[in-house]
């Protein structure tokens, strides 16, 4: 189903917005691992609790940006605008598209360069090491919750295992040897393309 056919009419006001915007600032002060680490987290924002996206548009957004070349954060301004579109109209997609990406990266980007210069002053300390190393396993474990909604998210009923064993095999590859990302991410569009996954 594609986004026109499930597109939302909903209305928007200037709490709303609000609302919008300050779960953005505090989305960014938890995206440690890049703003799509937090999508579970958006997912729950925008779909299940407002409903002001649709699974499929949510979905959209992520898949659209992630192969647009360019940063991957551009998934949040496709969702702004599609919440804008949603309301109404083109200058409320503007508005959307303004709203989330300042809320994304005003604070994160404060917050990292002062961070950033902090810890490359002090990257001899142990406990400056040790929150790095520390830091890795949760950032996967976002990573993988962001993988979970969007894997079973398919739109029929049961497990989708021909996905799954694709998403498997993938990081396998991926872990296991030299092969260009690109290289799996067109494989993974043919499979789609041709209906396997």
């Amino acid at each position: 189903m594609n986004a026109t056919a499930t597109a939302l009419h909903i209305t928007l006001d200037w709490h709303d917005w609000l609302n919008l915007f300050g779960h953005y600032l505090l989305l960014s002060l938890m995206s440690l691992g890049g703003a799509i680490s937090t999508t579970s987290e958006m997912h729950r924002f925008l779909v299940e609790q407002h409903g002001w996206l649709t699974q499929a548009q949510f979905n959209e957004s992520i898949a659209l940006a992630q192969a647009a070349p360019g940063p991957n954060v551009l998934f949040v301004a496709l969702m702004g605008w599609k919440v804008g579109m949603n309301a109404g109209s083109v200058a409320a997609a503007f508005l959307g598209v303004a709203t989330t990406m300042f809320g994304i990266l005003l604070p994160s980007t404060i917050f990292t360069y002062q961070v950033a210069q902090w810890g490359h002053r002090n990257r001899h300390l142990r406990g400056v090491r040790a929150f790095k190393q520390g830091m890795a396993p949760v950032v996967i474990a976002l990573l993988l919750s962001t993988a979970w909604i969007l894997a079973s998210s398919t739109g029929g009923e049961g497990v989708h295992w021909p996905l799954w064993l694709l998403a498997l095999a993938s990081c396998l590859l991926v872990w296991r040897t030299r092969l260009h990302l690109l290289w799996l991410l067109g494989a993974g569009a043919l499979l789609g393309a041709f209906g396997i996954v």
